[in-house]
């Protein structure tokens, strides 16, 4: 348990400890006094103190549910446009732009490592990086599929059509999280292309390294650098090895994070943005907000909120059994 953590726990519990006490005084305090008035305000006080000890004692379970070991991390976040033709890589580019915005409002960095986009503003793919605190802790609950349903600008009909894009997200491997026999890997050098394929340097910068066991493939070629570009290629790499191996270790357990709020699993429906109806609703609790353009302009926390609450009440129920 980390120092911050066990600090919370500390006062916590002294302070449960305290309010205890308090509470067997007032109780004396209402059995002895003869005065109704001062025995009115010792049960208005009584009334407080325990509401106040509820409060205390959900804090203290939650303080003791195990917690995710890369909660802390940074996040490597993949976001691919699914079906839906130009419509899903337009959704994608707005996804991005949500999770760049949210990080903004969050103090954290964004870093992209490697995209595909066309000449419309679309996005096939891209992968990039988010650097901040308990970055992962919030970010790690967007892994899935989500859908968009609007009416396309080129649509004559008002027809509704329905994209999907997907988002992956991994904890950000440490070197000690993993280790990499170096004769494993694979490392080509290329030159970086620009929109449509074009060369947009004379030297050849950008990375792709092959991680040959597994066929694991990270590039990246937004970097001038072709020693940047390693670098950021090689921390693509490591967290989707590990991502690779936590998934493994997941299907031998089959327990394992069951309580967790959904599977992350790419085939899962996580959430559903509706524009006629200004509407976002999260599948996996049941949770509808009618706030889509603040939403898509990165503000998330309500939605992440929930997750996180329904977490940890799983978590709970989890362990009291």
């Amino acid at each position: 348990m980390e120092q911050a953590s066990i600090k919370t726990l500390v006062e916590l519990a002294g302070e449960y400890r305290q309010l205890n006490s308090d509470i067997s005084e007032v109780k004396t305090m209402i059995r002895e006094e003869s005065d109704e008035e001062m025995t009115a305000l010792a049960r208005e006080e009584l009334s407080e103190l325990e509401d106040r000890l509820g409060k205390v004692e959900s804090a203290l379970r939650v303080e003791l549910i195990p917690k995710d070991p890369n909660d802390g991390k940074n996040v490597i976040m993949e976001i691919r446009a699914g079906a839906g033709g130009d419509e899903a890589g337009l959704f994608a580019a707005a996804m991005y732009r949500m999770y760049n915005h949210y990080a903004q409002s969050k103090g954290w960095k964004t870093d992209i490592i490697d995209s595909n986009q066309t000449g419309l503003g679309a996005i096939k793919e891209i992968v990039f990086e988010i650097k901040g605190k308990e970055a992962y802790s919030r970010l790690k609950y967007e892994s899935g599929v989500h859908r968009v349903q609007r009416i396309p600008i080129t649509e004559s009909n008002d027809r509704i059509h329905t994209s999907t894009a997907t988002v992956a997200v991994m904890p950000e491997a440490e070197e000690v999280d993993i280790s990499i026999n170096q004769d494993d890997l694979q490392i080509d050098v290329f030159h970086s292309s620009g929109h449509g394929g074009q060369n947009v340097q004379k030297v050849a910068t950008a990375i792709r390294i092959t991680h040959k066991p597994t066929g694991i493939v990270a590039i990246c070629q937004d970097e001038r650098s072709q020693l940047k570009n390693k670098e950021k290629a090689m921390a693509v790499l490591r967290s989707r090895l590990l991502a690779a191996e936590t998934e493994r270790a997941d299907k031998e357990r089959s327990d394992f994070r069951r309580s967790q709020v959904g599977t992350g699993d790419r085939s899962e429906r996580v959430r559903t943005y509706n524009y006629p109806q200004s509407r976002i609703t999260d599948h996996r609790i049941g949770l509808t907000i009618h706030s889509l353009e603040q939403a898509l302009d990165g503000d998330i926390d309500t939605i992440i909120d929930g997750l996180v609450e329904h977490e940890e009440v799983l978590a709970l129920e989890n362990a009291a059994q």
